[in-house]
């Protein structure tokens, strides 16, 4: 069994990522062309085991001050494996976010995983704003 963690975008599956995304649920209504321009926009890590991609997440970041986390999933039959951790470790440990100053992700259900890592809740989320917009 081999197991590959890449930033080469033009090893990721788009479809299969858009696919994922749609059957979740923080993107479920994100269309394919949405899912493109998002990537095109950060830096993207795939996870590969015998060359066939089973997860994906994203860093939207600046490289200096900022990096927002995201889209962030291992195909269910591969959960429970160790690939989460190794791609988070991946992600954590790439030498262009190394200066990031301030994390930050959105997660419903994967806090333990996050909290391995060095996230935890916000101090005080009072000083956080938000905006969404539905289309």
């Amino acid at each position: 069994m081999s197991i590959v963690i890449s930033t080469d975008n033009e090893k990721l599956d788009i479809d299969f990522i858009h696919q994922f995304l749609t059957h979740s649920y923080w993107a479920e209504s994100r269309t394919k062309e949405e899912v493109s321009i998002s990537m095109k926009n950060c830096l993207n890590f795939g996870i590969y085991l015998n060359k066939k991609q089973i997860g994906f997440a994203r860093v939207l970041t600046d490289y200096t001050v900022f990096g927002y986390l995201m889209d962030v999933f291992i195909t269910e039959e591969h959960r429970g494996s160790g690939y989460a951790k190794l791609m988070m470790k991946a992600i954590m440990d790439h030498p262009d976010l190394q200066n990031i100053k301030r994390w930050m992700l959105a997660t419903h259900d994967a806090h333990s995983l996050y909290k391995k890592f060095g996230f935890s809740a916000i101090e005080d989320p009072s000083k956080l704003m938000g905006k969404l917009v539905n289309n």
